[in-house]
């Protein structure tokens, strides 16, 4: 199969597999999936906190519920195709976007646990 045909079928592929994540968020209740475990034992939101909520959310068409309950993932969503799209065109970007976007999650779970306004908008 020629490099065409490869892309077709990964896109064929992220493409179903978008479709299965959008209903199983669509029909599955966040409050019947389990807790967040370092929620649970520290009381502290980490950087994933809310991001099932946020995700039934958005197959529910509510943006401004989705950013609420964790911007950060709602953001990366298209930052992350986009990301996909400019590793094909551009390669050696590639690893230093991982590295920024692993800094932006440490940072991103360390802002939201700030006791003081603005940052407990960030919190879920």
């Amino acid at each position: 199969m020629g490099t065409f045909g490869n892309r077709l079928v990964w896109t064929i592929g992220i493409l179903i597999a978008t479709a299965i994540g959008i209903g199983f968020f669509y029909f599955v209740n966040p409050a019947d999936c389990p807790p967040c475990p370092l929620h649970a034992l520290t009381g502290l939101n980490c950087p994933g906190c809310g991001a099932t909520r946020a995700a039934h959310k958005l197959a529910h068409g509510h943006l401004r519920a989705a950013l609420h309950l964790n911007a950060l993932f709602v953001l990366a969503i298209p930052a992350l195709g986009m990301a996909g799209i400019w590793r094909k065109i551009n390669s050696k970007t590639a690893a230093r976007f991982g590295w920024c976007l692993l800094a932006l999650v440490i940072i991103f779970g360390i802002v939201r646990n700030i006791p003081v306004q603005p940052f407990t908008y960030l919190a879920p």
